[in-house]
């Protein structure tokens, strides 16, 4: 048994010390709101927080966890930079297909995290990784402007 912080919320995990966090999210604790994207971490989808920096959840063993505190998309609006992303992201209607935006939110709340006024270098730096296959990009640079000077 595997114990992990998801969400504020200790889950007892019946997981193999090599499965891949993603599958222990969405398979086993049931929630399916990160996505999987190409398995090897490469897209962006699967971005989760681990102890608050984006880290890609297809490619990560549980046993790597340990006792850090785990935040996927279902919760990360519980934060001042995750409320201010969302609400960009409504406001600037960001999502054409919306498969990609779990991961590409999770790495603007990382990005807010650490650079709470991000400039275009800093932006296209985080965001490098998170691969849009509808061309979002402008206005997910334009909704990360927006939550800065929102204040997240």
């Amino acid at each position: 048994m595997v114990s992990l912080s998801i969400n504020g919320t200790t889950h007892q995990v019946d997981a193999p010390g090599d499965m891949p966090l993603l599958w222990v999210i969405r398979d086993i604790v049931g929630l399916t709101g990160t996505k999987f994207g190409c398995g090897i971490a490469q897209c962006g989808a699967c971005t989760v927080h681990i102890d608050g920096q984006a880290a890609r959840s297809c490619v990560l063993p549980v046993s790597a966890v340990g006792d850090k505190k785990i935040t996927t998309i279902e919760a990360v609006g519980e934060t001042a930079a995750g409320k201010s992303i969302q609400k960009a992201w409504l406001d600037l209607e960001v999502m054409q297909c919306g498969y990609c935006q779990s991961g590409q939110i999770m790495s603007a709340c990382s990005l807010l995290g650490q650079h709470p006024h991000p400039d275009d270098k800093q932006i296209d730096a985080a965001m490098a990784g998170n691969i849009c296959r509808c061309g979002t990009y402008p206005r997910i640079r334009a909704a990360i402007k927006v939550a800065s000077k929102e204040g997240a």
